[in-house]
C-alpha cells in the first residue's frame, strides 16, 4: 500500500445522514457514539471539519409541515432551502452537545462551531430544466394534486408504484459562500461543522444587487465534501458510512475489498458501474474530484467506528495518485 506523502494536516470528515438515525433521540445516542472516534482524528495531530448528510432529517421536517398543512391551509409547505438550514442548525447543535460532551469528560478543551452553510450553484445548471432528484414523503395521487395546487412550481411524479414524490433538481455546486468564515475559524482553533446536507443552494439573485436567493434544490453530499475539503486546503477527505471498505462485485460470491485504489484505478471501476448510484459511486466520484484538485491528496472511504484508523491508513479504502 502506497503511503500518503505527508501526515494529514487537515481533514474533512463527512458523516451520511442515515448514519445519525431517524428521530433527534436517535441522532443524540448515535453522535454521542461517535464522538470518542472524531476526537480520535484530532489526537493524532490534525485539525477536523465536519460535515454530513441530512436526508432522513429533511424529510421529518418536510413531512411535518405537510401534515400540518393539510390540516390548516395557514401553515405554509417549507420549501427545500428552509428545511435544509433547519436541519443543518439542529444536526449541529446535536454535534457540537456530543464532541463537547466527550471533551468536557475526558478534559479536552478545543472549541465547535456550526456554520450554516449556501454553496452557490448555476443557475442555467442543466438539471432545473430536468429535475429527478426525489425528496420527501410517499404521498397519494390526491395528496400531491392538493400540494401541487398550493404550490404551483412543486414537480411530482409516481415513484416505482409506492406513490408520488416531489422531485427536484441536484445541481453541481460551484462555491461556498461561507468558507472565510469557515477558514478563520479553522485558524482560531476550532472543530467546525460546515456544508450539511451538501449545504443550501443558492443563485445570483441579479434584481436584487447579486445577493443570493435560495433554490429548491438537492446539492449531493459527497459533492459539497469534495469542495469543502479544497476550499479550505485540507490534506485528507474521509467519507464515513457503513462499511469498512469499497468493494467491487458487491453481494454476490466474488465480491472483493479494495484496501488501496489510485486515481485511474477508481474512475475505470466506477465507469464499469461497480459502485451503486445511489450509494457508493457518488463517494468514489467525489474522492478522484478531491484528489485530482492536488495530487499530494489522499481520500478515504471507510466506517465511522474506525475513524482515527482510516485516516492513518490501517482501514478503509484510500484513493491517491
Amino acid at each position: 500500500m502506497a503511503e500518503p506523502t505527508r501526515k494529514p494536516r487537515r481533514v474533512v470528515i463527512a458523516l451520511g445522514g442515515n448514519a445519525l438515525g431517524d428521530t433527534p433521540k436517535e441522532q443524540i445516542e448515535r453522535v454521542r457514539t461517535a464522538a470518542p472516534a472524531l476526537l480520535g482524528v484530532i489526537d493524532e495531530g490534525t485539525e477536523i471539519i465536519v460535515t454530513h448528510g441530512n436526508g432522513p432529517q429533511v424529510g421529518m421536517i418536510q413531512k411535518a409541515f405537510a401534515i400540518s398543512s393539510a390540516k390548516d391551509p395557514k401553515v405554509p409547505v417549507m420549501d427545500l432551502p428552509e428545511c435544509g438550514a433547519m436541519s443543518q442548525g439542529y444536526i449541529g447543535y446535536h454535534l457540537q452537545q456530543g464532541l463537547g460532551a466527550e471533551m468536557h469528560k475526558t478534559g479536552r478543551a478545543w472549541h465547535v462551531a456550526t456554520v450554516v452553510t449556501q454553496i452557490e450553484v448555476d443557475a442555467d445548471d442543466p438539471s432545473f430544466q430536468n429535475p429527478t432528484k426525489p425528496i420527501g414523503p410517499f404521498l397519494t395521487k390526491e395528496q400531491a394534486e392538493a400540494q401541487a395546487k398550493q404550490e404551483p412550481t412543486f414537480k411530482f411524479v409516481e415513484d416505482s408504484g409506492r406513490g408520488w414524490r416531489r422531485v427536484v433538481a441536484s445541481p453541481r455546486p460551484r462555491r461556498i459562500v461561507e468558507s472565510d468564515s469557515i477558514l478563520n475559524l479553522l485558524d482560531n482553533e476550532f472543530i467546525v461543522v460546515a456544508c450539511g446536507g451538501g449545504g443550501i443552494p443558492v443563485i445570483r439573485d441579479t434584481d436584487n444587487y447579486g445577493c443570493y436567493r435560495g433554490v429548491p434544490a438537492v446539492i449531493d453530499k459527497d459533492a459539497a465534501a469534495a469542495l469543502l475539503g479544497e476550499d479550505c486546503d485540507a490534506d485528507a477527505l474521509v467519507l464515513l458510512t457503513a462499511v469498512d471498505r469499497v468493494s467491487v462485485n458487491f453481494g454476490k460470491k466474488n465480491q472483493r475489498d479494495l484496501a488501496d485504489l489510485t486515481v485511474a484505478q477508481a474512475r475505470a471501476y466506477a465507469d464499469e458501474g461497480q459502485f451503486g448510484k445511489g450509494s457508493m459511486e457518488p463517494k468514489v466520484r467525489a474522492a478522484i474530484r478531491f484528489c485530482e484538485s492536488r495530487p499530494d491528496r489522499v481520500a478515504i472511504i471507510g466506517s465511522l467506528e474506525r475513524a482515527p484508523e482510516a485516516v492513518r491508513g490501517a482501514s478503509g479504502t484510500r484513493i491517491h495518485y
